[in-house]
């Protein structure tokens, strides 16, 4: 089975109906990170929880 199969993928509320987004996925201790428009195809970015955690404080400020 593909890593990406074993990942819950979610993709952002804020996005549109079409595929140009990333999806953020959730597995033990790490988050996942794709582009959506690829799928299965996209390469993956795996960071710690705590990296993730930081990354998204210092988007919302």
């Amino acid at each position: 089975m593909p890593v990406s199969q074993s990942i819950r993928w979610q993709k952002s509320s804020y996005s549109d109906t079409g595929e140009n987004c990333v999806e953020i996925g959730f597995a033990p201790r790490a988050r996942a990170i794709r582009d959506t428009k690829l799928g299965e195809a996209s390469p993956i970015l795996h960071v710690s929880d705590r990296a993730f955690t930081e990354f998204v404080r210092h988007l919302v400020g």
